[in-house]
């Protein structure tokens, strides 16, 4: 997905929740007869919060320590436990969890991004969402004793690729910067 510009193609909107059976009742959807296919997701975040304490987020000047490596860890190790969060996900191998960072000192906020992949039955959107926002609550646990104002917020599917669904890529969204 990164570097591809990717079209968002209209399509009608279904009304069938796949996680509610004939009788209204929640249910685990049944992948067992699809396909294993690659599967990729890109999710965003962000943190917002004073401009001193971005300052130190981004210069490693938390007593805490240093809050990017620790939201890396903690949204990677996330996406790996998101079957044990969200009571009907699926376990799934993921190949990739890729979290990045990109302070913004304009409106005072970090940006996150989470891509995750998979060669499995089912995608791995909740995955990338779940790493989004465990790295965001790293990044407020870390800093929260100079800013308890901190705001995180629009936490998202930008992208995924794969599936019997298709491809989705959110309209509006600037592309990240490269690594």
């Amino acid at each position: 997905m990164a570097g591809k510009k990717q079209s968002q193609k209209p399509r009608a909107v279904s009304t069938r929740l796949t996680h509610l059976d004939a009788r209204g009742r929640i249910r685990m959807v049944d992948v067992g007869e699809k396909p294993v296919t690659r599967r990729e997701a890109i999710a965003r975040g962000q943190v917002r919060m004073a401009p001193a304490t971005l300052q130190a987020v981004v210069g490693g000047k938390l007593k805490k320590g240093e809050a990017l490596a620790a939201a890396r860890i903690a949204g990677i190790m996330a996406a790996k436990r998101t079957h044990e969060l969200i009571p009907l996900c699926h376990q799934i191998p993921l190949e990739v969890v890729e979290i990045d960072f990109r302070p913004d000192p304009a409106g005072a906020s970090i940006q996150i991004q989470a891509r995750t992949v998979t060669d499995a039955r089912t995608g791995v959107e909740m995955e990338a969402m779940v790493a989004v926002s465990a790295a965001a609550l790293t990044i407020y646990d870390m800093a929260k004793a100079i800013d308890r104002a901190m705001e995180i917020g629009a936490v998202r599917l930008v992208a995924k690729r794969g599936g019997r669904s298709g491809d989705f890529a959110r309209a509006g969204e600037q592309p990240w910067p490269a690594r």
